[in-house]
């Protein structure tokens, strides 16, 4: 048997740990095992009202956090593109074919232009104003 404590949002078990904390309920293996699994899938555990343990979805992340994940996506594009970029400039400067057209080109530089600026716009770090990329450069990088 498993027992929670509000007081510290700690789970004791009187065969581990060999004291039960004042002011701690006892929790079935059942729910134990419910909690721990809910855990697993990113909610937390906390005391509800009743200091029993409850499962609660995590605060969402802050401004500041949002704003780095979106930053790191956005650096990983614009670092996944410079090789499609270098091609491009390498075959031009080779005096051959190009793999990309030039309306093709224009649209990627378009692209990097808005994931440059993207986080000076008012949209920024929501994830529905991503630049967009153009619909074939996938397979350019593959």
């Amino acid at each position: 048997m498993n027992h929670f404590c509000a007081a510290d949002g700690g789970f004791y078990s009187l065969e581990f740990h060999g004291v039960i904390p004042v002011g701690c309920v006892e929790v079935s293996d059942e729910g134990y095992r419910a909690l721990l699994a809910g855990q697993e899938q990113g909610k937390r555990i906390v005391a509800g009202d009743d200091g029993f343990p409850v499962l609660v979805d995590p605060p969402p992340p802050s401004d500041e956090a949002l704003a780095a994940i979106e930053r790191v996506w956005r650096d990983q594009r614009l670092s996944e593109t410079d090789g499609v970029v270098s091609r491009h400039r390498d075959e031009l400067e080779g005096g051959g074919t190009t793999t990309l057209t030039l309306e093709q080109y224009a649209e990627l530089q378009t692209y990097r232009s808005g994931l440059r600026n993207w986080p000076e716009a008012g949209e920024f770090p929501l994830i529905e104003h991503r630049p967009p990329a153009p619909l074939w450069l996938v397979d350019q990088l593959q």
